[in-house]
């Protein structure tokens, strides 16, 4: 299995990085490309592989509590940890949470669920996918505007994010093919094949984009709140989550899943979020180490762990 799941990885994250770096490719394609992965294959993939299954089988109680919660932790713990153990600003320490409890889902996760579960990933890829960006999501963005913003409530924050993110062509997919699910419609077979080619480019773009990606990253910025937020996101989070499903006597493919998308590196977000409030340049770093060490624990995971 290993060798399966993880040189088709390798290699289309290879062949990424060759494109930009011996300028085959122009690195400005990589925005145009990847806002087609968020914008249109992602979406296209979890509407029709979520449309072909029943309600039941897609709403998972007990994969949202574990992954929710667990999530939720390692968002509170890191945030405390670097606003009043280090004494970060609220805006730094609320997106290094961020990076700290989500997963490269849309990119990384999608290829390799896709590749070890097939169809049944989008289940795992969506209900991630609505915790991280409803839950995790919204609350950096309260935190980071609520501090920048005194005036504002934190409701009406709250409401803005919430309002950003249902716009997101990732939910409005989700909810799409939730509510075919549930109503039992038949999407018409042209739209049905459309969409199933569309969701075929999602894994290989992906990985390729995080491969071009990782071109003119290094480590000259690193430190310790680098190495620690590593740690947090790579070792804590997983170990968290996979206690939890455990706690709750989850099944064992829940619990294979849901631990393979919490040892994911952090997602390329961290780094456009922090562009947005003024510290890209303190991301950079924790996402690259995250990328490359994140790899390698996913191969020992794949190599001792059998779905």
């Amino acid at each position: 299995m290993l060798i399966e799941i993880i040189l088709p990885l390798s290699l289309l994250l290879a062949l990424g990085y060759s494109c930009i770096r011996f300028e085959i490719l122009s690195p400005a394609l990589l925005p145009h490309l990847s806002q087609f992965v968020i914008k249109i294959s992602l979406p296209a993939f979890l509407v029709v592989a979520l449309a072909s299954k029943d309600l039941q089988a897609i709403w998972q109680p007990i994969y949202i509590a574990a992954y929710g919660l667990g999530s939720l932790i390692i968002f509170a713990l890191t945030l405390l940890y670097f606003r009043y153990r280090l004494k970060r600003g609220m805006t730094q320490a609320s997106l290094f949470a961020m990076g700290a409890s989500m997963s490269n889902t849309g990119f990384i996760g999608s290829a390799v669920l896709t590749l070890l579960l097939e169809s049944h990933a989008a289940v795992y890829l969506s209900l991630t996918l609505i915790i991280e960006n409803l839950c995790i999501v919204a609350c950096t963005l309260i935190l980071a505007e609520g501090a920048q913003q005194q005036q504002s409530s934190w409701w009406r924050l709250y409401a803005q994010s919430l309002l950003k993110l249902v716009k997101n062509p990732v939910i409005i997919a989700i909810i799409l093919g939730m509510l075919c699910a549930a109503f039992k419609l038949q999407l018409p077979h042209f739209l049905t094949q459309t969409l199933h080619l569309l969701g075929q480019t999602a894994s290989p773009l992906a990985l390729f984009i995080i491969g071009a990606g990782l071109v003119g990253l290094s480590f000259e910025q690193l430190n310790r709140d680098s190495v620690v937020l590593v740690a947090i996101k790579l070792i804590l989070m997983p170990i968290t989550i996979f206690a939890l499903f455990n706690l709750f006597s989850a099944p064992q493919e829940m619990r294979y899943a849901g631990t393979l998308l919490a040892v994911l590196p952090m997602p390329v977000a961290f780094v456009i979020f922090a562009d947005q409030y003024g510290i890209k340049g303190q991301a950079l770093a924790p996402l690259m180490l995250s990328t490359l060490v994140g790899f390698l624990l996913l191969a020992l995971l794949l190599s001792i762990w059998q779905i």
